[in-house]
């Protein structure tokens, strides 16, 4: 088959983990059953910063954005996984393949950028506490929020079609259970140098960028806190704080490995295990890490529950 047009027609096959058929059955209840708590507790979170007034700030403004993309990213690749685990068919049409290339960048980035927008937003509360309202204001946190999705977007309609476009020369099966960038790249039968090139180029403006922000605002809020008198007031920063730090420890560590090296150099196997990790049990832990470590998240899920316990007695 000719290399230039093979990779616009007929399916893909994800190998996944085929070749570990002893380890499908269990990876399939695992997997569905991680999914099914991601999708309640991002949803939870989602619903109790809406419902509740209290929680009507920016913080969770950014957070049910978190929430909402980390529902979006798991449901991209999934059922899709967990339709190949159950049966023997493991093809995804082309189209198919597009569509999750394109969401799994695209959510990737801009939940990379949203980190650094919630790490902003930290700053300002600590750093400039009485002008904190001022600055985050709805018009900014919505200007941030789009320029996130804006960014993310693009940096996906760049390398979305540069990876499918690459000649394959007829091989159509992805050592992978999902259409990722590094495992295309991989199927490629011609030299790959230029596009890795551009993928390294905007994976330092979209995931090193960044970082290297998050880390400087936590660099001056550590500098606020410790100048902070009182124990309670260090303790409640620490609290907020910790765990937005936990969740971008979790989501940067692996997506660094991943796409800084996005050709041959990378593992396959360990590949795959990482980014089942990033992809379903980090949106499982975010929620956890919120809930367990923010008391204005537990008090909001208290006063809903008992809210709605007292509403049905009345009825």
């Amino acid at each position: 088959m000719d290399g230039t047009n093979d990779s616009t027609q007929g399916n893909f096959i994800l190998l996944g983990f085929s070749d570990r058929p002893h380890l499908e059955g269990i990876l399939f209840v695992v997997i569905l059953i991680a999914y099914l708590l991601t999708l309640m507790g991002n949803t939870t979170i989602i619903l109790v910063s809406r419902l509740d007034p209290h929680l009507h700030t920016p913080m969770y403004f950014f957070l049910t954005h978190l929430s909402f993309l980390d529902l979006s990213f798991t449901t991209s690749s999934i059922p899709q996984l967990l339709y190949n685990l159950n049966g023997r068919d493991k093809t995804i049409s082309y189209t198919g393949c597009a569509i999750q290339l394109f969401l799994f960048l695209g959510l990737g980035g801009v939940e990379c950028l949203l980190l650094a927008v919630m790490a902003y937003d930290r700053f300002v509360a600590v750093c400039k506490p009485l002008h904190y309202l001022v600055i985050m204001n709805p018009h900014l946190c919505m200007g941030l929020v789009s320029l996130a999705w804006g960014c993310g977007v693009a940096n996906s309609l760049i390398m979305s079609p540069m990876t499918l476009w690459l000649p394959r020369c007829g091989y159509c099966k992805v050592d992978h259970f999902l259409c990722e960038m590094p495992a295309l790249i991989r199927m490629a039968c011609v030299n790959t140098a230029a596009i890795e090139g551009i993928a390294f180029i905007l994976a330092v403006g979209i995931v090193l960028s960044p970082l290297v922000f998050i880390l400087i605002s936590y660099g001056y809020i550590v500098r606020a806190v410790l100048s902070i008198q009182s124990s309670s007031g260090r303790h409640k920063v620490f609290n907020t704080c910790g765990s937005h730090l936990t969740v971008v420890s979790l989501f940067y560590g692996n997506i660094i490995y991943m796409y800084m090296q996005p050709g041959t150099s990378s593992s396959k196997d360990q590949g795959k295990f990482l980014t089942l990790f990033y992809n379903i049990v980090t949106p499982l832990l975010n929620p956890m890490i919120y809930t367990f470590r923010n008391k204005e998240v537990k008090g909001a899920l208290r006063r809903l529950v008992l809210g709605n316990l007292s509403l049905r007695k009345r009825l």
